[in-house]
């Protein structure tokens, strides 16, 4: 009985996030064209390493997802780094996880999570592209 309060009130809690970022997801998917975001991703290293790493954050994508995503953004010229950074914020932010944490952590601690994921993207990404 106690196993199925908590299981309702963690569908409560994480439900509608989890169902906002397929949502999302699924229209950045299919009506956002992969050479667009490729360019966007690979012209300017800086603002493209910075969307790359802020655009991960909302979108519902696991590691094994985001492979065949990134593939087709790689060959339409996005960069590695960029690639990199968005690998890390993608699984690391997905909306299912951020409502979590939010719960469990609370507002402050969140914030600080979301900053340091995405500054270690960031990081990440610009080493990738300086040592490649």
């Amino acid at each position: 009985m106690r196993f199925l309060k908590n299981l309702g009130r963690n569908l409560k809690a994480t439900g509608p996030m989890f169902l906002l970022g397929i949502v999302l997801s699924a229209l950045f998917q299919r009506y956002v064209p992969s050479d667009t975001m490729a360019r966007l991703f690979g012209e300017n290293e800086g603002f493209g390493l910075l969307m790359a790493a802020t655009i991960g954050v909302p979108l519902y994508a696991c590691g094994g997802g985001t492979i065949p995503l990134l593939q087709a953004w790689l060959v339409d010229g996005m960069s590695a780094g960029s690639a990199a950074a968005f690998m890390i914020t993608g699984p690391a932010t997905k909306i299912t996880n951020l409502g979590a944490v939010k719960i469990v952590l609370g507002v402050k601690r969140f914030v600080l999570y979301l900053a340091f994921t995405i500054l270690f993207a960031l990081v990440t990404g610009w080493l990738v592209n300086f040592s490649v």
